[in-house]
């Protein structure tokens, strides 16, 4: 299996920058929604390729962002109103198609990687053999005529056919399930742009990349589920102890309280770049004149973000340079290290930055994915 290196910069010990909230707009087609506390929501769209209806309500799944509706779509990141148009086309698309939104996360994705959300048609000798259109599809390999593939709505059709084909594609790394539908020269590129991909899904339909589709409805995912933005919780238990509280303000993430044995789950796909004990001895249990991690994990994800599992029961189950998937069991809870008894200590870090000074509190930004963390009941302390 062809897996990305994540890694796109050295990893840092001492920057570190914030998360920034987008302007949420609606932008595809009629479309119940269902999340976490039972109300039915809906969001009203129109026709993506002139205008926007207003939208309605929201599916928060967990975030706090205020909804803004406008009657343009907006620009989100490096892209234009016109891409971001072309982008909102590819999930209506997959919405028709009863596609899942993780789905829509993928093409928008691999579209962004291979015509930068820009409809390109023939482009002489810039051109890569006979590839068009937003997927830079190839009429002489099978995707159509070259009319039908300059059509986004055809383009994306053929692509989310394809991907619908693909066994487990909704768990697969993104750049994995990418690869195996376009057959690309640079099966690496793809993993890069799921963060702003799954944003672009976010502020275009309101969140549904927090979400999974239960029969045909959204709803925030549960514990053991991957959100549209290949995110899960690492475990389903409460939350014991948070980010750096009045009385531990060293405390850089969050303790789980889950039972002994528990397996631990990656947050999201990604590469091991620490699987160790970081004392003398981790093979027994820790306290509070022991030191450190004891048996722990790094795993880095695309866009530099750091995820870290602690006090693992036993030698991890995977080893550094390991390609891991979203919700891939990397080892159990246990008490090695400074612990005082059995749970996960999980640690969300930025901009690849390992320190201190790169630890975020983990419950928003798991919330933001769609991920929350605790007991099923949003990041409540239970």
């Amino acid at each position: 299996m062809s897996v990305p290196p994540i890694i796109t910069s050295p990893i840092r010990e001492g920057s570190r920058r914030l998360l920034r909230p987008g302007v949420i707009v609606a932008v595809t087609s009629v479309l119940a929604l269902l999340c976490c506390g039972g109300a039915v929501t809906a969001v009203i769209f129109g026709d993506l390729a002139t205008n926007q209806s207003p939208l309605t309500n929201t599916l928060n799944c967990g975030s706090t962002k205020t909804v803004s509706a406008t009657g343009q779509f907006p620009r989100i990141g490096p892209y234009g109103e016109d891409k971001v148009r072309n982008a909102a086309i590819i999930i209506k698309t997959g919405q028709q198609l009863k596609v899942p939104p993780r789905g829509w996360v993928i093409a928008v994705a691999t579209a962004m990687q291979e015509s930068s959300l820009t409809n390109h048609g023939f482009l002489g000798e810039r051109n890569d053999h006979d590839s068009l259109g937003l997927f830079q599809q190839r009429p002489s390999q099978g995707w159509g005529t070259p009319e039908q593939i300059m059509d986004p709505v055809y383009a994306a059709t053929k692509f989310y056919q394809k991907l619908l084909k693909i066994k487990n594609w909704d768990t697969l790394p993104l750049t994995v399930a990418a690869q195996r539908v376009q057959i690309s020269a640079y099966p690496n590129a793809y993993a890069k742009h799921e963060p702003l991909a799954t944003r672009i899904v976010n502020e275009l339909t309101d969140g549904a990349a927090r979400a999974v589709l239960v029969g045909n409805q959204l709803r925030c995912a549960a514990f053991g589920q991957i959100a549209a933005s290949g995110w899960t919780a690492p475990v389903k238990a409460s939350i014991n102890s948070r980010f750096r509280t009045a009385d531990r303000p060293a405390h850089n993430g969050v303790d789980l309280g889950a039972a002994r044995h528990t397996p631990i789950r990656a947050a999201a796909a990604g590469v091991v770049i620490i699987s160790k004990c970081d004392l003398g001895n981790c093979d027994r249990d820790g306290n509070l004149n022991t030191p450190g991690c004891g048996w722990y994990v790094d795993i880095l994800h695309a866009d530099q973000v750091i995820t870290r599992y602690c006090h693992m029961q036993s030698r991890p189950l995977v080893r550094v340079g390991d390609r891991i998937s979203p919700g891939q069991v990397i080892g159990y809870v246990g008490n090695s290290g400074h612990s005082t008894g059995p749970h996960l200590h999980f640690e969300v870090h930025l901009d690849g930055d390992r320190s201190h000074g790169g630890a975020v509190d983990p419950i928003p930004f798991m919330a933001g994915k769609g991920a929350a963390l605790g007991n099923g009941d949003g990041g409540k302390d239970a």
